[in-house]
């Protein structure tokens, strides 16, 4: 089709003109704070890796960042309070495991979609769970524990975190993948649950790594396997399961940004770009390996099909299980 000099001017123009202006609205985000939603209490490890990216983010955009803890249903309540939010970038959900993959399968009625809902920015994070056994049980590794399970498996038993956690749900893909039987005693958290490891009245455990570290080098507990695909660069000696029989097993805890579905690309270009740049200074690797957490700082396409694949295989765990909340 024919078109005139002037109307070939007039298109460069427009384009250039847009061109220019997506580069000055990017440059002018952020222009007043930001919000990072943390679905869990102060504290925590969750918590505390939002705050050392938001001091990151503060310094550089020249905008306070600021960690607003909203706790409640599981990450649920934070989670869909930022879903729900203005597509602006300036609401940010760091959410983790529970919030955009178990409960997809765990509740009865979620009020947001994990991937549908939200703008993937970058999975920040994944965590070691370690299962461990008393020193009384005769088993050094996986593969001589589940031997021991398949011989006698009514004299063993394992507490988590809790119903519907991540520790109970990893555990129960192991048990199914390795034919096992295993009766599960879910604890209010790792505390009492450590206690009763070190005790002798529970015979395995599942639970955080850190949690379980100096009860470990101490020679108190035993390691059995981490649920991280790789080794822990924290622990580099440690085994995980899925080298000890079960390739590909991956049942670890996560922690990943995103905003809310509508989010301008432009906006979460520079998020990305700026979280990425963040989580990969050394400091912050530092921090997070002292926590026993291992950067990741995947890109939007990358994290939205690590979603998708997650929320699939944690299904997996929650029909295994039978777990359920109203």
């Amino acid at each position: 089709m024919f078109r005139s000099p002037l109307i070939k001017v007039a298109l460069l123009a427009c384009s250039l003109g847009a061109a220019a202006l997506n580069a000055q609205t990017t440059a002018d985000f952020p222009n007043k704070p930001v919000r990072i939603v943390v679905p869990f209490p102060a504290g925590g490890a969750t918590d505390i890796t939002a705050r050392v990216v938001a001091e990151k983010l503060s310094a550089k955009w020249g905008q306070a960042v600021i960690i607003d803890n909203k706790p409640g249903a599981g990450g649920n309540l934070g989670s869909d309070l930022v879903a729900k939010s203005a597509p602006d970038g300036y609401n940010i959900v760091l959410g983790v495991t529970g919030s955009h993959a178990i409960n997809t399968s765990l509740f009865k009625k979620m009020p947001y979609h994990p991937v549908n809902d939200f703008e993937p920015l970058t999975q920040a994070t994944i965590f070691p769970n370690a299962i461990v056994v008393n020193p009384q049980v005769p088993a050094n590794n996986l593969q001589e524990l589940l031997a021991l399970l398949k011989k006698d498996p009514s004299k063993y038993a394992y507490g988590s975190d809790g119903n519907g956690t991540g520790s109970h749900l990893g555990m129960e893909i192991l048990k199914s993948r390795a034919g096992v039987q295993l009766t599960h005693i879910p604890y209010k958290g790792s505390t009492p649950m450590i206690t009763d490891l070190l005790g002798g009245t529970l015979t395995v455990g599942i639970t955080g790594l850190p949690a379980l570290q100096q009860y470990i080098k101490a020679g108190k507990l035993k390691l059995i396997g981490l649920t991280t695909p790789q080794r822990s660069p924290s622990y580099p000696d440690y085994k995980t399961v899925a080298e000890q029989g079960f390739p590909n097993f991956n049942a670890a805890p996560w922690a990943g940004f995103l905003v809310p579905k509508g989010t301008p690309k432009h906006v979460v270009d520079k998020l990305s770009n700026d979280l990425i740049e963040a989580l990969k200074q050394p400091d912050v690797v530092q921090k997070m390996n002292e926590l026993g957490s291992t950067v990741v700082a995947s890109r939007p396409d990358e994290f939205r099909q690590f979603l998708i694949k997650q929320i699939e295989m944690w299904s997996e765990g929650v029909k295994i299980s039978g777990a359920t909340v109203d």
